[in-house]
């Protein structure tokens, strides 16, 4: 049904922020090259959930945020940007977090002006 949708529209790229559901191969395949997703670490690594705690958990130094195309496996596709943050001391899951949402949407809105002179 999403994608029936998604092919009526006269669209060029498709942006995902905070979707929170894993893209079939179905999906994906008519979009190939040209879905975005926005990921809470800097990929490769912490792929999948929890990357707040396990970067933490890791004594990771640095950690961020990856705008990545989006492909059949998790986490994995062509990386378009990444921002990075320290990792303080004293820092909890939460307040990482709200250091990386601080540099997502700047990083997003990067990654989507870059991404349309490619389009254009």
């Amino acid at each position: 049904a999403l994608n029936d949708h998604l092919q009526k529209q006269d669209l060029d790229l498709i942006c995902c922020a905070g979707f929170m559901r894993i893209m079939t191969p179905v999906l994906i395949a008519p979009w190939q090259g040209r879905i975005l997703n926005i990921h809470p670490s800097l990929l490769p690594g912490y792929r999948g959930l929890h990357t707040h705690e396990r970067a933490i958990a890791d004594g990771a130094r640095t950690h961020g945020a990856t705008v990545h195309l989006v492909t059949a496996e998790l986490d994995d596709g062509p990386v378009i940007a990444q921002a990075s943050v320290p990792v303080l001391p004293d820092d909890t899951p939460e307040s990482l977090a709200a250091r990386v949402l601080a540099v997502e949407h700047p990083l997003y809105v990067q990654a989507l002006a870059k991404m349309a002179r490619s389009v254009t």
